[in-house]
């Protein structure tokens, strides 16, 4: 607006958020956190609705009613492009909701923006990705619009910008070049346990979930380097990965350089080393063991104070009275039996 260009989010989840001045939470279902009643009230403010009225049917009406309009005036349209076809030039838009063909087929100046990893190199390598996109996605065989563009219309412009923004720099990191394979399916985003139970405004880089991570450190690892802590290595998303990035154990790597970056936490090493004395020796480890289950019968001034970091915001577990250990040796005679049979 500053500069006299309206910008409007033609994606329904885009435009709610556009809307609400916020951003997104996902990278495919950028309002999943959004409800439904959150969506009637908005629409009542910004387009006259009808109050009370939280259908989901009908207020999808009421948005594509309230950008019929926008797209039949608008001056320019602007799309990404989910993948590039170096062999024939095509710019190729996966939606469900149609909204690049609405865009792109009434102004005269068509733009895409692309990063340089979308390019594949044909038309055979585009059908595999279209469809692994869609499948890793959402489910789908394939997204209900697969548009591909190639021309300007006529009497029109196309400009394409390809986006280099560190990507190249990537390239010269071994340790994390496959992060250039993602293809902003967001499967990592759905199978990781930390970011289904804190959502996506929990991680500081505008791309939440593993992916976010390491998009984020790869940018700027000194102003993102908070979101490591956010992975809890369970290496759920380096598995469901399509294009077989390896998330969790990127993230793992970009750890081991935190204390050369200056951003280890000074309270994680001196525990890390404890630990590391503790479990080098297995009599003082046993013994420790032994002794853990004094601290169930201490005070609670004792156990939830400044030095207890993981007592600030969980309750400390209940030690056993046997180990895991002692439980082993008293079964080891029947544990051998039962691995010869």
């Amino acid at each position: 607006m500053e500069r006299g260009i309206d910008v409007v989010e033609s994606d329904l989840g885009e435009r709610i958020l556009q809307l609400m001045h916020e951003a997104p939470s996902h990278i495919v279902m950028p309002a999943i956190h959004i409800k439904r009643e959150q969506v009637g009230e908005l629409f009542e403010k910004e387009m006259g609705t009808e109050k009370g009225n939280f259908d989901p049917a009908y207020l999808t009406h009421a948005a594509r009613k309230n950008l019929r309009h926008l797209f039949l005036n608008a001056e320019a349209a602007m799309t990404g492009a989910n993948f590039a076809v170096a062999s024939t030039g095509d710019i190729v838009v996966c939606t469900n909701e149609g909204n690049a063909d609405m865009g792109t087929s009434y102004p005269k100046l068509n733009i895409a923006a692309f990063g340089i990893e979308k390019i594949v190199p044909d038309l055979e390598s585009l059908g595999v990705f279209t469809r692994l996109l869609a499948r890793s996605a959402t489910g789908q065989p394939v997204t209900t619009y697969t548009s591909q563009y190639r021309r300007p219309r006529e009497g029109g412009e196309y400009h394409i910008i390809i986006v280099d923004n560190g990507r190249s720099e990537i390239l010269s990191k071994t340790d994390h070049i496959k992060t250039l394979n993602c293809i902003r399916c967001g499967a990592c985003m759905n199978t990781c346990p930390v970011y289904r139970r804190s959502g996506g405004y929990s991680y500081t880089y505008f791309i939440p979930g593993p992916i976010g991570i390491n998009l984020g450190m790869a940018h700027d690892p000194e102003k993102y380097y908070d979101n490591l802590s956010a992975c809890s290595l369970c290496i759920s998303c380096s598995d469901v990965c399509p294009v077989k990035v390896d998330l969790a154990e990127q993230i793992y790597k970009w750890r081991q350089d935190l204390d050369g970056l200056g951003k280890a936490s000074a309270g994680k090493k001196i525990m890390s080393g404890g630990m590391k004395f503790l479990m080098d020796r297995p009599a003082l480890f046993n013994a420790a063991l032994w002794v853990a289950p004094v601290v169930n019968g201490l005070p609670r001034f004792m156990k939830y104070n400044d030095f207890d970091a993981w007592g600030k915001g969980r309750e400390l577990p209940t030690f056993a009275k046997e180990s895991f250990n002692e439980m082993w040796k008293k079964n080891e005679v029947q544990g051998k039996e039962d691995s010869n049979e």
